[in-house]
């Protein structure tokens, strides 16, 4: 995965060494040397990581932290402090202030990029929230920014998963001086426990006995009633290359024991804090979604939501210099559909053919009726020739199985056309794009229909 990382560091030889590490792995990394170019950077949102220096010339990095996760334009974005010093109170000043993570230097490449490559799956994940919240509150919905910069973290409802008794007593007294905290030392039993109780955020002890507690943040995150719940793993320090391990299957975050009061609070709170904005921009989109831009009759986006959110995703694609794939679909002969059979038949496909879409493109895809019979499928990040597998595999999974009608007591064969183009000149119109999509789909109806049409930029 790609992500752009800001490294900020008054020190050259520094700033040349992180950027060395990143870009072996295939980052993009941009530079500032102060606080004050780090801000302008930030507020321009050409950064998805800050790799921040503590000690800066203009402004400290604590402060510069401070500023960030107080505007309500960056927030979001997570921040990393990399610093020399390495005293609890030290990193604990870091974590109040709101950063993500504190790495004392000398900094590990494996826990470098571990921690980024975390970080970026997190980032990913709330800018495609933020964008179709974004797209809400153009048709009136409220932003939760600054709901979510005012948020203590504070008063969350949280389950610790640990079977050493001595242990779990210490760290929910603790815990429960600003949360509920729920207790369950079995761990066959917790992933059940974590499904049932709508927690803000899962605690998890790698050191159970009998039970391996990489397997059950797994099984977290697989699971939907939990797989948007942060997990934050404790672990001994010898365990460190676990906690790494659990980073990359989705742990959100980390303590190694002896646990510092302190930080085992700051953290808690920075988890809970991220989750309840998430879980506003979900409902953001969710009731946008109720309210005015969903297709009643498929659950798809409608025409509306497709035309404003499609300029928003083609702006970004320009930006990152990223491709952009867009299909346009098309129910062959489906007016004979609704002749022989009945409107009711004709909805009946359309409810089961946005399904078998849904089944077929990614979560950061966008799927919207267009109108009619016709659909629209906006792929980011996606070349024109993995859209055309994805095209592919759509057609097959609509022409390989009847489809029901009547309350399934008939089914009936049905194919459809799709037309394909990507965006990939940065400033084309998108109504351009849409045309030579449009384009595409004639073609394929021309041809036989039941194929798939690429027309390239």
């Amino acid at each position: 995965m790609s992500a752009r990382i800001l490294v900020v560091d008054d020190v050259p030889a520094n700033v040349k060494l992180l950027e060395a590490r990143l870009s072996a792995e295939y980052f993009d990394v941009m530079t500032a040397s102060n606080g004050t170019e780090a801000l302008a950077i930030s507020r321009r949102a050409e950064c998805d990581i800050i790799l921040l220096d503590v000690m800066m010339p203009d402004m400290d990095g604590f402060e510069v932290c401070r500023r960030l996760k107080t505007d309500p334009a960056t927030h979001h974005i997570p921040v990393v402090m990399v610093t020399a010093l390495d005293s609890p109170s030290d990193r604990n000043r870091g974590l109040e202030a709101g950063a993500d993570d504190f790495l004392t230097k000398p900094v590990s490449d494996v826990v470098l990029i571990a921690r980024v490559r975390s970080l970026t799956r997190l980032k990913m994940m709330t800018d495609e929230l933020r964008m179709r919240a974004i797209t809400s509150l153009e048709i009136g919905m409220q932003a939760p920014e600054r709901t979510a910069v005012a948020d203590t973290g504070k008063g969350g409802r949280i389950l610790l998963v640990d079977d050493r008794e001595s242990s779990y007593e210490r760290l929910a007294t603790i815990l429960a001086a600003e949360h509920t905290v729920d207790v369950e030392p079995n761990p066959t039993e917790a992933l059940f426990h974590a499904a049932e109780g709508n927690y803000d955020l899962l605690i998890v002890s790698l050191d159970l006995n009998n039970f391996d507690g990489l397997r059950l943040c797994s099984q977290a995150r697989s699971l939907e009633r939990t797989r948007h719940v942060p997990i934050l793993a404790i672990a001994d320090a010898e365990n460190s290359t676990r906690l790494l391990r659990g980073l990359e299957i989705g742990v959100n975050d980390y303590l190694l024991r002896p646990i510092d009061k302190t930080e085992l609070l700051a953290r808690a709170r920075t988890q809970i804090r991220r989750r309840r904005y998430t879980d506003h921009l979900r409902d953001n989109v969710q009731n946008s979604i109720e309210m005015a831009i969903t297709d009643a009759l498929t659950g798809l986006h409608n025409r509306r939501y497709m035309e404003s959110h499609l300029a928003t995703l083609a702006e970004q694609a320009a930006t990152r210099g990223k491709p952009l794939a867009l299909m346009i679909l098309d129910i062959d002969y489906f007016k004979s559909i609704n002749d022989n059979y009945g409107h009711d038949a004709g909805d009946d496909v359309l409810r089961e053919f946005a399904v078998r879409v849904r089944k077929s493109i990614r979560g950061i895809d966008l799927a919207c009726r267009y109108g009619g019979e016709e659909f629209v499928i906006v792929m980011p990040e996606t070349d024109l020739h993995v859209a055309g597998m994805v095209a592919e595999r759509l057609r097959r999974s609509i022409a390989g199985e009847p489809f029901a009608i009547h309350k399934g007591t008939k089914r009936i064969e049905v194919t459809i056309s799709i037309g394909l183009t990507t965006l990939e000149q940065k400033g084309e119109a998108v109504a351009d794009v849409l045309k030579r999509a449009d384009t595409a789909l004639y073609r394929a109806k021309h041809d036989g229909r039941n194929r798939v049409v690429s027309q390239a930029a």
